[in-house]
């Protein structure tokens, strides 16, 4: 199993989340190289890159840095971005030193965190596992998908619809473990009232179109029963990679009219700097990206890394 243990649900004063999860091998690969953690406060999935069980020691060295930070311990729900970043930050010069360079992880997920007593997603991502988000009955993806066919997107050159089926549609641009391009991007976003987080591996979102993952996400089924059905669907549609699920849904949220519109102050002891993730021109308003200090030579080399096993 290469999966991290994880909760199903989590209680506490005001906030209340309730989660299911589940993994596939999927029906044409012979190992599962996902890794996921699901534990309040931390939501992720990891997809290791490299075969021959180095795609599975890649991904689980990452939910295992994820899975020690401490907020996951005390409860508290106080994790930031910064270190966040430092967690990931082991986890590749882990990766790179188990799998000499051989190997990678992408990463996306949420961890719930508070400002000022309101809940937000603190949403992050490396790579093309991706994460959305069911609110207000409006449906969005909230990563950007570190892809050499998402760069050809945003750059006009085809179009969304001709990136599902490009010949190098599994080349990505960033990773853990392996390639210079090793930096996060983040998001925060308030948490509303029966919002309907997911995160999942490329194994679903490539055999299924976002309409088709909204119309299980919406059908008003409990989160493990969502998670169940979307595995059973990608399934259905071929089951070519390995696929992994989280669902998460949020509950009795405390919020004020102001949180919905107004993401908190960053901290300037995190001297984080002006190095902007990509935007998507449908996202929301509330999706605001938190500029990162990019580490000392991440400039990236412009290689991609082909998630195929």
């Amino acid at each position: 199993m290469n999966e991290q243990p994880a909760s199903v649900s989590s209680l506490r004063p005001g906030l209340s989340l309730d989660c299911g999860h589940g993994t596939d091998r999927g029906l044409r690969r012979e190992l599962n190289e996902d890794s996921y953690i699901a534990s309040d406060p931390v939501f992720a999935v990891a997809d290791g890159m490299g075969g021959h069980e180095a795609g599975e020691i890649a991904s689980g060295m990452c939910v295992r840095a994820l899975a020690a930070i401490p907020q996951l311990a005390t409860g508290e729900r106080t994790v930031t971005a910064a270190v966040l970043q430092q967690y990931l930050v082991r986890a590749d010069t882990s990766i790179r030193e188990a799998t000499g360079a051989r190997a990678g992880t992408t990463l996306t997920g949420a961890v719930v965190v508070e400002q000022m007593g309101m809940p937000y997603w603190l949403v992050m991502n490396i790579g093309d596992s991706r994460t959305y988000r069911l609110s207000q009955g409006q449906f969005e993806q909230i990563s950007v998908d570190h892809s050499e066919v998402q760069e050809l997107v945003d750059a006009g050159q085809i179009t969304a619809q001709q990136a599902t089926v490009h010949p190098r549609r599994h080349v990505v641009t960033r990773a853990l473990g392996t390639g210079d391009e090793t930096e996060a991007d983040f998001w925060l976003l308030p948490v509303e009232e029966g919002d309907r987080v997911l995160v999942c591996s490329d194994g679903l979102n490539a055999e299924l179109t976002d309409p088709q993952i909204l119309r299980v996400l919406s059908s008003g089924g409990t989160p493990q029963d969502t998670a169940d059905a979307l595995i059973q669907a990608a399934l259905r549609g071929g089951g070519r990679d390995n696929i992994t699920v989280i669902v998460v849904d949020a509950r009795n949220v405390l919020n004020d009219a102001g949180a919905a519109t107004t993401a908190p102050r960053h901290n300037p002891d995190t001297e984080e700097q002006d190095t902007l993730p990509r935007s998507q021109a449908t996202r929301q308003a509330t999706t605001q990206p938190i500029p990162q200090q990019a580490p000392d030579g991440a400039a990236g080399n412009g290689e991609g890394h082909d998630d195929r096993r």
